[in-house]
């Protein structure tokens, strides 16, 4: 069985056990948090899609952690102008592990 759902404005496959990381969301570590927002479900034999969300369907999942991801480096660079700048950005994300599908 899996789902798709939607959080951060991108979509993720998840099923029971995944972990994940997700945009940083606004919940406390070791918490729990209800996904609402399924696009499709499928359960081994049936696929229900949603227009555009499943209505029934909700994704329950633990907060592990919230953490950065690796630092990007961001260069500008111009010719013959003597301009350069460097600077690093590093992606605030949240870990998710998910424990049940629900339709």
């Amino acid at each position: 069985m899996f789902a798709i759902i939607e959080t951060g404005g991108k979509q993720y496959k998840v099923a029971e056990g995944d972990i994940i990381r997700v945009e940083l969301l606004d919940v406390d570590a070791d918490s729990e948090l209800t996904i609402d927002k399924v696009l499709a479900v499928y359960d081994g034999e049936k696929l229900t899609a949603g227009k555009p969300y499943v209505e029934t369907a909700k994704v329950n999942c633990k907060v592990l952690e919230h953490g950065k991801g690796k630092k990007v480096v961001v260069f500008h660079y111009k010719a013959k102008k003597n301009i350069r700048t460097k600077n690093g950005h590093r992606q605030p994300y949240t870990k998710l592990q998910i424990e049940s599908i629900s339709c």
